[in-house]
């Protein structure tokens, strides 16, 4: 057999045919691999970020749509249901506990939730890592890579991440608490109770007479709202008490709560005065059913027997109940298919460059007649000879699959970075057993390419390679 150092010193001495051989290889491998490790990085990392929610409930319309809202903060405006829905399900005894959850703001880029503090503790059993929970309207907790200290205030301004928009003056959150880290987009959300968003958008307690209900139907948004204002105005002192354990409620009709929550408050009204924060007599359940609107609830159910029945039963009338992992598989899909065609162009890749290899291998065997007859001559036998070029081919494949493997992994940190500073889905590139499979597999198919150029050298006479 022929030493492994003649191998090397023979590859020493064609350094750069065997620099260029092995960073095609290299390439071709990476792009694989990327293309492979970004998408379990992807397709682990969403399914951690949905965890927490079993059962998502939301106003009829895209399911993907609900589940990137509500779980993923993904900026995007949603219909509304009616307080009743919120007020049902939290009333259900197959429900744990039930949690509104509010958009419609933003902080510095960082999107402001309004919800409850069964959301945020998780029903009990998530602690802060730092302050309390909030327990008032003004109050907020942020996420773990909120940039925000115990004390600070926050000034929300209108609109979601990304939008401009006009900074709220009529109520600002102190930070009072702090969420442990989860990785996931709400690390970097501030929570406040969803009364604060009903309140700074005008939702809430509008105390109306039964004589104003046609009225206020008939009259054009600004009109209505300046209505609402002065009689808010009027009545604040007799109702500020009234109706203790009905937040967000008074004597306005559904249908007139339902229209409020089809239009968006005149911009800056509160702001410039004309009207009051709406009162709410506590902050979080009970619920009543004239409670102004949500896009979105997230439900715990007391078993996955209840869970699955709820989503039943809210799959119609108006609202749609989802499971998150159930449209994430959709979505894996769907990025299956896409992760199928980049495989499928890695594999041709892949196999051009073998290929290309052979070729440049046989080539280059034809400008070693000589040597390869010198060997021959010298007493070399056929096999170290075949052995002697079956190797060569062999480490260079090994050295590129190598480089690609690390290639591949570095590759897919940088992209996984990139979306997690954008989404806040830590997304964790790791390698798995089959990955280990796959190297074995190109070094097989290596091992048997390289038999190619191979035999020609071991069919090669010595006598004939010596006279060319």
């Amino acid at each position: 057999m022929i030493p492994i150092r003649l191998v090397l010193a023979d590859l020493k001495r064609l350094w750069v045919g065997s620099l260029v051989i092995v960073l095609l290889i290299g390439f071709a491998t990476a792009l694989g691999v990327t293309v492979t490790l970004q998408e379990r990085a992807l397709r682990l990392g969403s399914a951690r970020a949905a965890d927490r929610f079993d059962l998502v409930v939301g106003a009829a319309g895209s399911e993907t749509q609900l589940v990137l809202s509500a779980v993923f903060l993904q900026p995007s405006p949603l219909p509304l249901m009616p307080g009743a829905v919120l007020a049902k399900l939290a009333a259900d005894p197959r429900v744990a506990w039930a949690a509104p959850i509010g958009f419609g703001d933003s902080f510095e880029g960082m999107p402001v939730v309004g919800t409850t503090t069964a959301f945020v503790t998780d029903g009990g059993r998530a602690a802060l890592t730092e302050g309390r929970d909030f327990a008032a309207m003004s109050e907020a907790v942020v996420g773990a890579a909120v940039p925000l200290a115990m004390g600070d205030t926050v000034k929300p301004m209108h609109g979601l991440v990304g939008e401009a928009g006009h900074t709220h003056t009529e109520l600002a959150y102190t930070v009072v608490g702090r969420m442990a880290r989860t990785g996931t987009p709400w690390d970097r959300a501030i929570l406040v109770p969803i009364e604060g968003v009903w309140a700074i958008h005008g939702l809430g307690h509008h105390h109306h007479e039964d004589g104003d209900d046609d009225h206020h139907e008939g009259a054009d948004a600004d009109h209505d709202h300046e209505a609402e204002a002065d009689h808010d105005h009027e009545a604040e002192a007799d109702h500020d008490h009234e109706e203790a354990g009905t937040a967000g409620s008074a004597h306005a009709h559904p249908d007139e709560h339902d229209a409020d929550h089809d239009r968006e408050p005149a911009e800056g009204a509160h702001a410039e005065g004309h009207g009051a924060l709406p009162v709410f007599d506590h902050i979080g359940p009970p619920w009543s059913a004239d409670m102004p609107g949500v896009p979105a609830i997230i439900v715990k159910a007391a078993s996955i027997a209840d869970a699955y029945r709820l989503r039943g039963e809210y799959r119609g009338n108006g609202t749609v109940g989802v499971f998150p992992a159930e449209v994430l598989t959709r979505l894996y899909a769907t990025l299956g298919d896409a992760r199928l065609v980049l495989t499928l162009i890695a594999m041709g890749t892949e196999a051009l460059v073998a290929a290309a290899v052979v070729l440049v291998t046989v080539v280059h065997l034809s400008q070693r007649r000589r040597e390869i007859g010198a060997l021959r001559a010298l007493g070399a036998p056929r096999s170290s000879i075949f052995a002697l070029v079956w190797c060569e081919i062999l480490v260079l494949v090994g050295v590129g699959v190598a480089l690609g493997f690390g290639l591949g992994y570095a590759a897919a940190r940088v992209i996984a970075s990139v979306m997690t500073s954008r989404s806040g889905i830590v997304l964790p590139v790791e390698f798995e057993p089959q990955d280990g499979m796959f190297a074995l597999l190109l070094l097989a198919v290596a091992a048997l390419i390289a038999l190619v150029p191979a035999f020609l050298a071991y069919r090669q006479p010595a006598a004939a390679a010596l006279r060319g």
